[in-house]
């Protein structure tokens, strides 16, 4: 399905050395992907090499820029097909990894991936904005991650509220600077950005990482419900 020797060099590139088993179970994916693609509408992505480029190295890029010790225990919010935690599992089965989103098909999908790869995630069918009021998620995760098109700001409200104080926020990003218009609400929300960072893909693309450090609780107000969020972004 994919080019191993590929996907191999690209995340060698940001670091990321993968072992024959990792590439198989990226092969795997790639294939489940394309197959339930054709039934689910779960990324527009369906050609081999770009799912290498714009899915699997996108997601591994992350690791050349955060630390995920073992046992870290991380968050994908709204991981949608997957990305980025999938991939950081199969890079880093030792993570314990949770994946959140709101569509169940998704999580069929997802539940089918971790299966072929014999690999395992806590699996949870909630909106963001729930998961962030329940207390067995709320303020539990030493990593959250999101790798959407929302605002840093609104990102930000939905995945702040699940990261433990000394914990990180890691977004990814495009290449736009949403930095200066977001500090209030990573204030607000008990974060502080520690760093952000640009790079580009191996075809160019630019990216960017923001790595927001939690130093203190969320306020019990937020999340708030998603009409609030939308028509109020905190600014």
């Amino acid at each position: 399905m994919i080019n191993k020797e590929l996907l191999k060099e690209y995340a060698q590139s940001f670091g990321v050395n993968l072992n024959e088993n990792a590439l198989e179970c990226f092969d795997k994916y790639a294939e489940i992907l394309v197959e339930t693609n054709k039934v689910m509408n779960l990324t527009a992505i369906t050609e081999p090499d770009e799912i290498v480029i714009k899915h699997f190295t996108d997601s591994l890029a992350f690791l050349k820029y955060v630390s995920l010790g073992d046992g870290a225990s991380v968050v994908d919010v709204g991981t949608g097909a997957g990305f980025p935690g999938v991939p950081l599992l199969i890079a880093n089965n030792n993570i314990r990894l949770t994946l959140l989103d709101a569509l169940s098909k998704r999580l069929s999908f997802l539940e089918t991936v971790l299966e072929s790869c014999n690999l395992s995630s806590e699996l949870v069918h909630a909106r963001a904005e729930d998961a962030g009021h329940d207390g067995k998620l709320r303020e539990t995760f030493d990593f959250a991650t999101a790798r959407a098109v929302a605002p840093l700001n609104v990102l930000a409200e939905y995945c702040l509220p699940l990261v433990k104080t000394g914990g990180y926020f890691v977004a990814l990003k495009g290449s736009e600077d949403e930095t200066e218009s977001s500090k209030n609400a990573v204030s607000l929300l008990g974060g502080e950005i520690e760093d952000i960072v640009s790079y580009k893909l191996p075809n160019g693309d630019p990216r960017s990482i923001v790595i927001i450090k939690k130093i203190s609780q969320t306020p019990t107000q937020y999340p708030r419900k998603p009409k609030k969020i939308a028509s109020s972004p905190i600014g």
